[in-house]
C-alpha cells in the first residue's frame, strides 16, 4: 500500500480557512481531471485548484455545506462549463461519472455522498483526518455507509478536513466503535431516567469541548432518532 497520493493520481489543495470545525482548512481534492469539493470562495485557493487540475472534466460535491461549495461558481468561471455532480443535482448511490463512483454516505448531512476513484475514496465530512464528526441525519444510513466503505479495497481515505488516511480499516473500525460507544452511553443514561438534553449530553458526551457542545447536541438528536426507529428509546 502506497502512502503517496501521486501514485493514485490524487492531489490535495487545502484552503486557508482553519477553524475548530474545518481543522487546518477545507480540503479540495483532484482525482485525475475531476475536482472534489471546490472549497470556500477564496481567490488564492481557487486559483491554486484551477492550476492543479488544468483541463478539468468535472466537479463533484460531497455535500452542500458552505466551506465545501461556496467557491463553486467562481471555480467554474475559471474552468469553463464543466458538469457538476452532487446529491442536490440528482446523483445517487451507485451512479458513475467518468472515473468516479458514487456511494451514498448520509449522516453529517442528508445530501452527503462519497466518491470512489480507483483505490481512493473522497469522504467529505463523513470521516475526518482527526477527531470525529457531528451527525445531523440518518445515523443508521451513516453506519451502513461506513461499513460499505470498509468492505472496499481502498488504499486511502481523502477527508474534507485533515490529512489523508492510509490506515483505512483501522480508521473506519474506530469510527464505527465510537458511534456504538456513544449509543451504549446514551442507552445507559436513558435507563437511569435521564431525559433532558443537558443531562444526556453530560452523560454521553462529557468529553465534548464547550465550543462544540451545540454540535454534540445535534448528534445526540440523531442517536435518539435512530433508537426510537428501532424501538429502543
Amino acid at each position: 500500500m502506497s502512502a503517496d497520493l501521486a501514485d493514485h493520481d490524487v492531489t490535495l489543495v487545502r484552503a486557508d480557512n482553519p477553524s475548530p470545525l474545518t481543522l487546518t482548512g477545507t480540503n479540495t481534492w483532484i482525482a485525475g481531471r475531476w475536482v472534489i469539493d471546490p472549497g470556500p470562495a477564496l481567490d488564492a485557493h481557487l486559483d491554486a485548484v484551477a492550476a492543479a487540475v488544468g483541463e478539468a472534466e468535472g466537479i463533484a460535491v460531497t455535500h452542500d455545506h458552505a466551506d465545501h461549495v461556496e467557491g463553486l461558481d467562481a471555480l467554474r468561471a475559471r474552468l469553463g462549463d464543466v458538469p457538476v455532480v452532487s446529491a442536490r443535482g440528482g446523483a445517487a448511490d451507485g451512479d458513475v461519472f467518468g472515473p468516479l463512483r458514487v456511494l451514498a454516505l448520509p449522516g453529517h448531512s442528508d445530501d452527503h455522498l462519497a466518491f470512489v476513484f480507483g483505490r481512493a475514496a473522497f469522504v467529505g465530512d463523513a470521516v475526518l483526518g482527526e477527531g470525529s464528526v457531528f451527525i445531523s441525519a440518518d445515523l443508521a444510513g451513516y453506519l451502513d455507509g461506513l461499513r460499505r466503505l470498509r468492505e472496499l479495497d481502498l488504499a486511502v481515505l481523502c477527508p474534507g478536513h485533515g490529512d489523508p488516511i492510509w490506515d483505512v480499516r483501522e480508521k473506519l473500525d474506530g469510527y464505527l466503535e465510537h458511534r456504538l460507544d456513544r449509543e451504549r452511553r446514551l442507552l445507559a443514561a436513558l435507563e437511569q431516567g435521564m431525559r433532558s438534553e443537558d443531562e444526556l449530553l453530560d452523560a454521553a458526551w462529557s468529553d465534548a469541548p464547550p465550543e462544540l457542545r451545540q454540535f454534540a447536541a445535534v448528534t445526540l438528536r440523531a442517536h435518539l432518532e435512530k433508537l426510537r426507529a428501532e424501538g429502543r428509546a
